[in-house]
């Protein structure tokens, strides 16, 4: 049984709907009002962008001159570390929000996804050149580690106070660079439930005169890193082989036809980048959802997966003695609830309460869940009835928009597309035409 701990959802609701992604929007809506915490005014957020302003939008970013919308969507299903979430994303490519709802009902029946994290730990660096000798300035700057850390931590009491704040220091040295030797300072920061990239921005600044100081070097740049490899989080599933058919596909077939697929993803980067590629359709559009900083994911992801010499896989797979399908994940993900766009952005704020996350730990814990089951959902296609498929409907229901052909006649024109294989726009036109002669408008 889900503990009965508070999410977005209801107590006594869990996120399993049947039928979801039959019902009209407005009627989603109002099932998930019954079903969820969320105030009518938090639904009128997500439902209605008119709330989102220009005031707003002008005091985000420079020279504003409008917003700019893209579809926002709950995936359903997924039941983590025995929790259920209803999980919003905002994604513009078809079939993404259906894949993670269907391999999430998949998981859900053996259990659900098991998931992990590590503290929430970010690194400034603190570049530091025209020193005369790198390794002398190394001891020097570990023998004030306590002055180091100390200093840092005066910039942000509060963070600090909530037991955050820079835990240790690092030193790197590089003895031969396009601009002569340097050194290199980390100071490795827990920033609690934030991204944490201005607290540990502005700790960099604070330190850098004291390294000058003790190393007769000078500060150059001072920012954070967005390989925020101390800033872990995992997930984990394990399936019976049974569980895994459908259609005309044994459950053999499928689990050997996603081993095959990773086996490609392993030794070939054209490859892994694709497959990763699919993990990040799903992490990116509930960080984008939630009002964090997609790019520094995306950086820090492709850097982990690099960090062996050669660009690999986010995800393991493998199959055990035991007839069980067990798919894992572990990526860094430096995510927050506080400041920034989660805490400005009106949708953000409202996606963040409907997902029911406490702490910026466990958003990266769910980030992680809705990335493996991203993946599985594009290895079971590729290993089964090739990825067009699953995407056939949604573009031929783009195409049929693009065409001007509006209900009830939607359906109709995207099924006979569907039949005839031929999903196009002049397509489109001549079945609207001839179905219902005075309905097609022109989308020009």
């Amino acid at each position: 049984m889900p503990n009965k701990k508070f999410t977005g959802l209801r107590e006594t609701e869990t996120s399993e709907i049947k039928g979801f992604r039959k019902l009209s929007p407005r009627a989603r809506i109002e099932l998930l009002k019954q079903k969820t915490n969320l105030l009518d005014k938090e639904w009128l957020t997500i439902s209605d962008q008119k709330n989102f302003s220009l005031d707003i939008a002008n005091g985000m970013i420079e020279n504003v001159v409008g917003t700019f919308q893209i579809p926002l969507g709950i995936a359903t299903n997924f039941l983590i570390n025995n929790n259920d979430y209803l999980i919003p994303m905002a994604v513009e490519e078809p079939s993404v929000i259906a894949a993670a709802s269907h391999m999430a009902k998949l998981v859900r029946k053996s259990g659900g996804f098991k998931t992990t994290s590590t503290d929430p730990i970010m690194r400034a660096q603190i570049q530091l050149l025209d020193i005369v000798d790198s390794e002398v300035a190394k001891k020097v700057l570990l023998d004030f580690k306590a002055d180091i850390i100390s200093l840092a931590n005066s910039k942000d009491k509060t963070l600090v106070r909530l037991g955050g704040g820079c835990k240790s220091i690092e030193v790197e040295t590089f003895l031969e660079t396009l601009v002569g030797p340097m050194t290199v300072l980390h100071l490795l920061v827990d920033v609690r439930d934030a991204m944490g990239a201005n607290t540990v921005n502005a700790m960099a600044e604070t330190v850098a005169p004291l390294l000058e100081q003790i190393t007769g070097g000078r500060a150059k740049l001072k920012i954070l890193s967005n390989l925020t490899d101390l800033r872990l989080a995992r997930a984990d599933i394990k399936i019976p082989v049974s569980d895994l058919s459908f259609s005309n596909f044994s459950g053999e077939i499928v689990a050997k036809g996603i081993i095959e697929a990773y086996a490609l993803a392993q030794v070939d980067p054209y490859r892994a980048a694709t497959h990763n590629k699919g993990i990040m359709n799903g992490v990116d559009s509930v960080v984008l959802a939630t009002g964090n900083d997609w790019r520094a994911i995306e950086a820090g992801a492709h850097a982990w997966a690099a960090r062996g010499g050669s660009y690999a896989p986010l995800s393991t797979w493998k199959l055990d003695s035991a007839g069980h399908l067990i798919g894992s994940i572990e990526l860094p993900l430096a995510v927050g609830l506080i400041g920034g766009a989660t805490k400005t952005h009106p949708t953000s704020r409202a996606c963040i309460n409907l997902l029911g996350v406490q702490s910026a730990s466990e958003l990266s814990e769910v980030l992680a869940a809705v990335g493996l089951a991203q993946n599985m959902g594009a290895l079971r296609a590729l290993a089964t009835e090739g990825i067009q498929k699953g995407h056939m409907s949604l573009h031929a229901r783009n195409i049929a928009l693009a065409a001007g052909v509006t209900d009830p006649d939607i359906d109709l024109v995207c099924e006979y597309m569907i039949r005839a294989n031929n999903i196009s726009v002049d397509e489109a036109i001549k079945y609207s035409s001839k179905i219902n002669p005075t309905g097609h408008r022109d989308p020009n």
